[in-house]
């Protein structure tokens, strides 16, 4: 069963309190991967790109993920693959 972003499983009677407005949403790989989300239609169109900031005892984890529209009102947000620099490796550019 997929966890919904309103906290709970995402069950018949949470599909039931959605309009045909509103945007289901599934997001894949990452740390909400198989999270569901409902945008309700107020909130307007879904974002092109989401920004996922996890904040630990360490160093600040930042992901990326990028929508790709389906049918009717539903989307897929994938992972964006992670892109090191020069930097982040170690190696310096000459």
């Amino acid at each position: 069963m997929c966890q919904s972003s309103r906290g709970g499983a995402l069950t018949e009677d949470t599909a039931a309190g959605t309009s045909d407005e509103d945007a289901v949403l599934l997001f894949v790989g990452g740390p909400l991967d198989g999270r569901v989300q409902i945008r309700e239609a107020r909130h307007g169109e879904p974002l092109p790109t989401i920004t996922h900031v996890h904040l630990h005892g360490g160093p600040k984890v930042v992901h990326r993920y990028d929508l790709q529209s389906l049918a009717g009102r539903a989307g897929v947000y994938h992972l964006r693959p992670t892109v090191h620099s020069p930097q982040q490796s170690g190696t310096a550019a000459e």
